[in-house]
This record gives C-alpha cells, sequence and structure tokens, in this order.
C-alpha cells in the first residue's frame, strides 16, 4: 500500500467499520426469513448492504475528519488524524467523497430494485444527509447539544440496523424494534464516556456537548440510566423472541448479557462516584485526571459491549437455522 492510500485509510478512520459489520449481522439475524435463495436472497444483498453502509460511514467518517481539523489539533490522542489530513490535503479528500457518493448511489439503486423495495433509496438519502449535517456547517447537529444525541442514535444504530433489517424482511416485528430501542440506548450509552473523558476540554473551548451542559455527575448518572435501560429493552426483546419464536439457544445469550452489562455498569458506577467529587482541570489531586483516565478505557467498554450484542444476534441467527 502506498503512502498516499494509507494516508487516505487514516482520514477514512478504519476503526469504524468493525461498527458496520455489526450493523450488518444484527439486521441481518432478525431480519432474514428462512429458507431463502443462497445467491440472490443472500450474498449478493449482503454484499451490496455492506459496500453501502461502509462507503457512506467513510464518507462521514472523511467529512467529520475536515470539519474538526481545527479542534483535533488541540487534543493529543488524534495526532496521527491530524498529520494523515494535513499530510493529504482537503484537494484529495473531496473527490473521494464524490467518488463514494457515486459508487454507494450505484449500490443502492441496484439493491432496491432487487429486492423491489424502493424505501431503501430514501433510507440510504436520509444517512447522507446525517453525514455531512452532523459534522459540517451550517448545521453541524454534533455541536447542538440532545440534536447530537437524537443524531447520534439515528447514525450510528437507528439507521443503519433499520436499513439492513428492511433490505431482508419481509414484515415488521414489533420484538426487532424493542430489541432495537435498546440496542440504540445501549451505544449512546457506551458513547457517554467519550463525551466525559473530553469534559475539561469541550468545557474550556467552548463545545456544548450535552455533557458540558449536564454536568460530569449528571452525565455519568444519565450514561447509567442510559446502559441499564437499553439492556433491559434488548433483552426483554430477545426473551420474548425466545418464547414466541421457538429459539431455544438464545437462552445462552442471556448469562452472557448480564455478565457484560453488569461489569460496565461497575465502571460507570466508579465515574459517577468520582464526578461527585469537587474537580479543577488540571489538578490530579482534585480527581479530575483520575475521572479522565478511567474513562479513557471506554474503548474496551465499546468493545465488548458490541461483541455481546453481536453474539446474542448470532445466537438469535444460528436459532433460526436449526430450529
Amino acid at each position: 500500500m502506498s503512502r498516499s492510500s494509507r494516508l487516505l485509510l487514516t482520514v477514512s478512520r478504519p476503526e469504524f467499520v468493525p461498527a458496520n459489520s455489526a450493523s450488518l449481522i444484527i439486521g441481518l439475524s432478525w431480519g432474514i426469513k428462512l429458507p431463502v435463495d443462497v445467491i440472490w436472497g443472500l450474498l449478493i444483498p449482503v454484499a451490496l448492504v455492506f459496500a453501502i453502509i461502509s462507503l457512506v460511514g467513510a464518507v462521514a467518517a472523511q467529512v467529520n475528519t475536515m470539519a474538526d481539523y481545527e479542534l483535533d489539533l488541540t487534543d493529543s490522542r488524534k495526532r496521527e488524524l491530524v498529520k494523515a489530513m494535513k499530510s493529504v490535503g482537503r484537494s484529495k479528500v473531496k473527490p473521494l467523497i464524490i467518488i463514494e457518493l457515486l459508487l454507494s448511489l450505484t449500490f443502492i439503486i441496484l439493491l432496491s430494485q432487487i429486492q423491489g423495495k424502493p424505501a431503501l433509496l430514501f433510507m440510504w438519502a436520509a444517512a447522507i444527509f446525517f453525514a455531512y449535517a452532523y459534522s459540517s456547517p451550517p448545521l453541524r447537529l454534533k455541536s447542538r447539544s440532545w440534536l447530537a444525541v437524537l443524531t447520534l442514535l439515528i447514525v450510528l444504530s437507528i439507521l443503519p440496523v433499520s436499513f439492513v433489517y428492511h433490505t431482508f424482511a419481509s414484515e415488521l416485528d414489533p420484538l426487532f424494534l424493542l430489541f432495537l430501542s435498546g440496542q440504540a440506548l445501549t451505544v449512546y450509552g457506551v458513547i457517554v464516556p467519550a463525551e466525559i473523558r473530553d469534559y475539561f476540554r469541550d468545557k474550556a473551548m467552548g463545545v456544548q456537548t450535552m455533557t458540558v451542559q449536564l454536568g460530569l455527575v449528571k452525565s455519568s448518572l444519565f450514561s447509567i440510566m442510559l446502559l441499564s435501560a437499553g439492556g433491559i429493552l434488548a433483552g426483554t426483546g430477545l426473551f420474548l423472541k425466545l418464547v414466541y419464536g421457538s429459539q431455544p439457544l438464545l437462552i445462552v445469550s442471556f448469562f452472557v448479557m448480564a455478565i457484560v452489562y453488569g461489569f460496565v455498569l461497575r465502571k460507570y458506577k466508579r465515574l459517577y462516584s468520582l464526578s461527585k467529587k469537587p474537580l479543577t482541570a488540571g489538578n490530579p489531586s482534585s480527581g479530575a485526571q483520575e475521572i479522565e483516565n478511567l474513562s479513557a478505557q471506554n474503548p474496551q467498554w465499546i468493545t465488548i459491549i458490541t461483541q455481546t450484542i453481536v453474539f446474542m444476534c448470532l445466537i438469535l441467527l444460528v436459532s433460526k437455522i436449526f430450529f
């Protein structure tokens, strides 16, 4: 791989690719109805769906990288991303975005024709809108507090998972909606600690995130409520699917889910306890540094929560195949 290709890959944020895979597995496991034609009913739609959500995700990441360049200059954790963006330049990123948009448009037209579902095209258009509106002016939804929360729920969970689900589902399953609501709350619940980690920097720079507006104590408590509610709703959806859908293997997922959610919630409760102490940015003895260090573990929490949700859905898929 050439140096230019590596830089473009860095700007495109490849760390988000596993999230696309998770959306594919979740939507497929709930939406697929067996038996199905292997080629036209499964393999080709899966390939097109994954290509579409990956291309749209790349566009969103590239737009975000360009829009946040000045802000990221002050973040030591994004040093490599800033260097890559500076080396590549907007002159190369913008044509790449156009190519990705055209490719994704081609794929979504093919997919909607193959599946006979024109609504997929409208869902794609909504995803493209949010890809720009979240990071770029004049809307820049990420800086609009609760609108940022709603937008993230849509773009990270509701829209991609629903897109995959609708591609394969012949009818709407109310239990899927229940599970999806829990999964969406869980997704934002594991994002809040990332905002807590950046709280002091964002507050100093006047960035009005939800965490800055609520404060550390309320934000920490909010994250506990989100993760708890998300686990309850997702677990209830799976339980009812087990009861009414004859998927006995789903019982395995409940034990794994309880262990993982319980582990992460203990970390959240620790953050909540620390946030109630007197804090002063830059003063390690105040507990601010301890909060930043603890919340910096958030990528690990995101990984295990995401893998747990994917595991639960894989169990559902296996149950559909064998029962």
